[in-house]
C-alpha cells in the first residue's frame, strides 16, 4: 500500500458516484468489481484517465475497474471508504435497461448456433435454386428446406427452454407447454376455423403459433411465477407429481386462451413496426448498426438489438434490422486492423485479429488494435456507417440468421434472385474502401514514430527468458481471449489456453507471490525475472473458490512442472463460466519484445511457448 493507492481509491469512490451509489464491492486478481445503485452516475471516461487504471468495463450488471496486479492494495484503501451495510433505507436500483438486455441476451444467444446452422442450409439451398441445380417442386428441395426450416417453425419450443433456464423454472415443462402451441391437433382446429371452447366456457382463440416469438416469451414469464408459487404451496412429498401436472394444466389453458392471443397481438404490432421501418426508414437500422456496432459491443448493447433481427425473420421472413449493418461493420473493423498491421509494428496481432474479424469475430481486433489506437476505430465506424447506409437504401436483407463474417454473404441469397447478395457485397466494398483510406490517412498523423520503431525492431535482440504453458490444451494469442480486458493486452502480453484438463503447473522456476483466496488466479515471480499471472476462467472469482484446489501457498518456492492448482472443468462450465486460462507477463514493459512461439495444441509442458527479448 502507498499514498498513491489511497489517492486512487479516493478518486475512484468519488467518480463512481460516492459510497451512496455502491451496493457491493469486491475484487479479483486484476480488477475492482462494483454493484452500483445507478451506473449512469459513474464518470467512466474520467476513471479511465486516472493513473493506475487500465480500463473500465461493465458486464452483467457488474461495473469493473481494471487495475492490474496491485488491485488488492487499492481495494484495501478503498474498502474503508465504502459503507456496504447501508440498511433497509438503501434499496438496490438495478438498471432496468441492463436487466432487459441481460434477459433478451440470455433467451436468444443459446439458440444462435442452431439458427446459424439452419440459416446456412437455407442459404446453400437458395444458391442451388438460383443456379437451377434443384427444382423447387422436387423432394430434394422439400427435404433440404425442411432441414433448414424446422428450427424456425418450432422456435417457440427452443425459446421456451432457454427462457425457462434464464428464469430458473422447469425447462422441460416450459418446452412441453410450447409444444402445445404447435401440436398438430391444435393446428387442425386453427385450420378448421370453428370456435373452440373448453367445457363450453373458456374460449380458445384460433392462432397459428408456428414461427412465433412474443407469445411464448410472455407465457414462460408467467409460468415462472406460477411454478414458484406451486412449489411453495404444495407439500414436498407430493410436489413431484402435482406441480408438473398443475403447471401444464394452468399454463396450457392460459396459453391458448389469454397469453398466447395477447402475445400474438403484440407480435402483430411488432410486425407493423418492421413494415413501417422497411417502407419509411429502411436506411436507419443498417446505418446505425453499421456505424455504431463497435460501441454497442463495448457496452453489450448488441445483445439487445440482435434478437430484433430474429424476431423480424420470424414475422417477415427476413432480417434487415441487424444483419446487414453488422456484417458491414465487421468487415470495416477487420480492414482497420489489417491496415494498422501493414503500417506499424503490430503486425502479428493485427494480421491474426483481422483474419478472425473477417470471419465475424471482431473482439480481438476491437480490443487489441482498434480501441487502444482510437483512430482505426473511428475509421471503421465511419466506413461502417456509409456501407450500412447503402445497404439500407437498397433494402438489403438476409434470409437466414447466421454469422456476420465473409461466409455470411450466402445468407443474402433468396427470393430466387442474387440482387440482395450483390447489394451486400457493394455495401461491404463501400465500407472497406472508406475504412482503409481513412485508417491509412489517420495513421500518417498518429503513427509518426514508425520509422524509428522499425529501426529498433531490426536491431539484434537477445532472448532473456522463455515461458512454458502451465496447462495442456489449445493455444491461442492473447488477443483472442474472450475477456476483453485481457485481450486488449493492457495488463501485459501473453497467451490463452483452452484447457483439455483441469491441472495448472508452474511454467517456470520461481516463487508464488500471490494466490487469490478464490484460487482462480495465481502470480509467479520467475527466477528469470518474469512476473507471470495465471488466470483460470472468466469471472470465476464469483465461484468463491468452489471447484478449485490449491496445492501451493503464497510465498512458496516452486519448480517448473510442479502442480499449482486443480480445477473441475466440467462443473465450472456447467455453472455457465468460460474456463479458458490466460497467462500474462505483467512486467511486459521490462522487455523489448514478447513473442508467442507457437499457436497449436499444447501437449508438452516443457516446450517454450513464450519468448521474452531483452
Amino acid at each position: 500500500m502507498s499514498a498513491k493507492d489511497k489517492q486512487l481509491a479516493q478518486k475512484i469512490v468519488e467518480l463512481i458516484g460516492g459510497k451512496e451509489n455502491v451496493n457491493d464491492a469486491w475484487h479479483c486478481q486484476t480488477r475492482l468489481r462494483f454493484k452500483l445503485v445507478d451506473e449512469s452516475k459513474a464518470e467512466t471516461e474520467k476513471i479511465k484517465e486516472l493513473a493506475g487504471v487500465i480500463n473500465v468495463l461493465s458486464k452483467g450488471g457488474v461495473y469493473q475497474i481494471v487495475i492490474g496486479p496491485n488491485v488488492a492494495d487499492v481495494f484495501e484503501e478503498l474498502e474503508p471508504l465504502l459503507d456496504l451495510n447501508q440498511g433497509s433505507e438503501q434499496k438496490e436500483k438495478t438498471n432496468i435497461g441492463a436487466k432487459i438486455i441481460d434477459f433478451v441476451s440470455g433467451v436468444f444467444q443459446p439458440i444462435i448456433p442452431a439458427l446459424s446452422g439452419a440459416g446456412m442450409v437455407k442459404a446453400v439451398l437458395a444458391l442451388f435454386v438460383v443456379f437451377k441445380a434443384v427444382n423447387v417442386e422436387s423432394a430434394t428441395y422439400q427435404l433440404l428446406n425442411m432441414l433448414g426450416d424446422t428450427i424456425f417453425y418450432f422456435l417457440p419450443v427452443f425459446l421456451a427452454f432457454t427462457e425457462a433456464r434464464k428464469l430458473k423454472c422447469n425447462q422441460i415443462i416450459a418446452a412441453a407447454v410450447a409444444t402445445v402451441l404447435v401440436n398438430p391437433t391444435w393446428l387442425s382446429f386453427v385450420t378448421a376455423g370453428k370456435p373452440v371452447n373448453l367445457f363450453n366456457v373458456i374460449p380458445f382463440h384460433l392462432v397459428n403459433y408456428a414461427y412465433s416469438v412474443i407469445p411464448i416469451i410472455l407465457i414462460v414469464f408467467v409460468q415462472s411465477y406460477i411454478e414458484h408459487f406451486l412449489n411453495k404451496l404444495i407439500p414436498k412429498a407430493v410436489e413431484l407429481v402435482f406441480v408438473p401436472m398443475l403447471t401444464l394444466l394452468i399454463m396450457g389453458i392460459l396459453a391458448l386462451s389469454v397469453l398466447g392471443p395477447i402475445g400474438d397481438i403484440l407480435g402483430g404490432y411488432l410486425s407493423q413496426f418492421f413494415t413501417y421501418l422497411s417502407v419509411n426508414a429502411s436506411w436507419a437500422p443498417a446505418l446505425l448498426v453499421g456505424g455504431l456496432l463497435p460501441v454497442m459491443v463495448m457496452f453489450g448493447l448488441h445483445n439487445g438489438i440482435a434478437p430484433l433481427g430474429v424476431m423480424q425473420m420470424a414475422t417477415k421472413g427476413y432480417d434487415s434490422i441487424f444483419g446487414p449493418g453488422c456484417v458491414v461493420s465487421n468487415m470495416c473493423s477487420a480492414t482497420a486492423a489489417l491496415v494498422v498491421a501493414l503500417r506499424t509494428r503490430d503486425q502479428k496481432l493485427g494480421f491474426s485479429s483481422s483474419i478472425t474479424a473477417y470471419m465475424g469475430i471482431t473482439k480481438p481486433a476491437l480490443y487489441g488494435i482498434n480501441l487502444p489506437k482510437r483512430y482505426p476505430l473511428i475509421a471503421a465506424m465511419i466506413g461502417g456507417a456509409f456501407g450500412g447506409l447503402y445497404a439500407g437504401l437498397t433494402h438489403t436483407h438476409r434470409f437466414a440468421t447466421g454469422s456476420s463474417g465473409l461466409p455470411a454473404v450466402l445468407l443474402y441469397i433468396g427470393d430466387n434472385t442474387l440482387r440482395y447478395l450483390i447489394n451486400i457485397l457493394i455495401a461491404m466494398a463501400i465500407g472497406v474502401v472508406i475504412t482503409a483510406v481513412l485508417t491509412y490517412l489517420l495513421s500518417l498523423k498518429y503513427e509518426t514514430n514508425d520509422k524509428k520503431k522499425v529501426q529498433v525492431a531490426t536491431e539484434p535482440q537477445v532472448v532473456y527468458a522463455e515461458i512454458s504453458s502451465p496447462v495442456k490444451g489449445e493455444l491461442l494469442p492473447l488477443s483472442q481471449s474472450d475477456d476483453e480486458a485481457f485481450a486488449s493486452q493492457a495488463m501485459g502480453k501473453g497467451f490463452v489456453v483452452k484447457p483439455s484438463e483441469g491441472k495448472v503447473y508452474a511454467p517456470v522456476d520461481g516463487k508464488v507471490v500471490s494466490l487469490f483466496s478464490t484460487k482462480h488466479a495465481i502470480g509467479i515471480l520467475g527466477d528469470n525475472g518474469a512476473e507471470i499471472l495465471i488466470h483460470i476462467g472468466i469471472d470465476t472469482v464469483d465461484l468463491k473458490g468452489k471447484y478449485f484446489t490449491a496445492h501451493v501457498k503464497q510465498g512458496q518456492k516452486v519448480t517448473k512442472g510442479q502442480l499449482l492448482i486443480e480445477f473441475d472443468r466440467s462443473k465450472i462450465t456447467a455453472s455457465g463460466y468460460n474456463d479458458e486460462i490466460m497467462v500474462i507477463i505483467t512486467n511486459t514493459n521490462s522487455y523489448q519484445n514478447v513473442e508467442l512461439l507457437d499457436s497449436a495444441t499444447v501437449t508438452d509442458l516443457n516446450k517454450p511457448i513464450l519468448q521474452l527479448m531483452a
